[in-house]
């Protein structure tokens, strides 16, 4: 249940990832964990091999992995795993979708704008992110049934991400949102326990990609689901 926040203007696009993930799914730093894929950088799933956030700076391409609600009834260990998705997108590659395949919204980005492509197991939906600021989680973009994007979306609205201290801007908001318990539905950082989900918040990213290039940041929580 990952949460991005997104600006797309005319110069590119800026944005901030927060990962939900099982902690006791061991994962790698942000780095060049991928041989066959020079230069690539990216969030590293230790078990798969996969990646939840890559980039490619030299294509100034970005991707980030969200989960989706499915209508699949797959047991998981027959599932496709999902990590290709991000690697793939940044290499030009974009998914088509798959029966074996557990639901995503996967965010590419690049120079040339945004977009979202949800898969729900039956149907692949693309979605333009248009100039602003926007939001995503498990369902479509800015959707207003999803807590923390109706509680939190006019927030980001309001301090758009401009000049070069746009991070700790963003960053600053995302302490803000903290103060939440992180079983509540509203909250960003988040303990999806109490939802049936063993996922907790461990680690948050910002990105910037243009013609200029990409410039991505790693931040890990000092412990699962805490601000600090």
């Amino acid at each position: 249940m990952c949460t991005v926040v997104i600006e797309v203007d005319g110069a590119g696009a800026r944005l901030l990832a927060v990962r939900d993930e099982d902690p006791l799914r061991e994962w790698d730093a942000l780095g060049e964990w991928w041989p066959d894929r020079p230069g690539v950088i990216g969030i590293r799933d230790r078990r798969a091999g996969g990646a939840w956030l890559a980039a490619d700076p030299a294509s100034r391409r970005l991707a980030v992995l969200l989960n989706r609600k499915d209508v699949l009834d797959l047991p998981d260990d027959q599932a496709v795993s999902r990590g290709t998705l991000a690697l793939a997108s940044v290499a030009g590659v974009s998914p088509t979708g798959s029966e074996r395949m557990h639901g995503f919204n996967l965010l590419e980005v690049s120079p040339d704008g945004a977009r979202v492509l949800s898969w729900d197991g039956i149907e692949l939906r693309e979605t333009p992110v248009p100039p602003g600021v926007h939001m995503i989680a498990h369902d479509d973009l800015d959707d207003p049934g999803t807590a923390r994007i109706a509680r939190w979306l006019d927030t980001f609205r309001a301090h758009p991400a401009y000049g070069e201290d746009w991070p700790d801007s963003w960053i600053r908001l995302l302490a803000d949102t903290a103060v939440l318990d992180p079983a509540d539905d509203d909250a960003i950082i988040r303990d999806n326990r109490p939802h049936g989900y063993p996922t907790q918040s461990l680690l948050y990213c910002t990105a910037s990609i243009s013609t200029a290039g990409v410039d991505v940041r790693y931040h890990a929580l000092p412990s699962p689901a805490h601000w600090g």
